[in-house]
């Protein structure tokens, strides 16, 4: 596997890791809304939650786009179609 294969499952790991993290904050956030507590740290969380999730899914396209521009490297060749389909997405 190459560095940037690395790259990207360490990304793919952080964007599902922070996904389950944002659902549990919202809901938190909506218990706090719901018993008429006060929501501003719950909602600041999210936000820096939402915004973490945002860089990492721009670190995941820089690393996608490099794998393309890049020469197949051993092994890496089969996964290199795979790689193009998801970055036309």
């Amino acid at each position: 596997m190459s560095r940037a294969q690395e790259h990207l499952a360490q990304a793919n790991g952080h964007i599902a890791e922070l996904a389950v993290q944002i659902i549990r904050q919202r809901i938190i956030v909506k218990d706090a809304l719901d018993t008429g507590q006060q929501p501003e740290l719950s909602e600041s969380l999210l936000h820096a939650l939402e915004e973490s999730l945002g860089a990492f899914e721009k670190h995941r396209e820089l690393v996608l786009n490099q794998l393309m521009r890049r020469p197949s490297e051993k092994g890496d060749h089969p996964s290199a179609p795979t790689l193009r389909r998801r970055a036309a997405r």
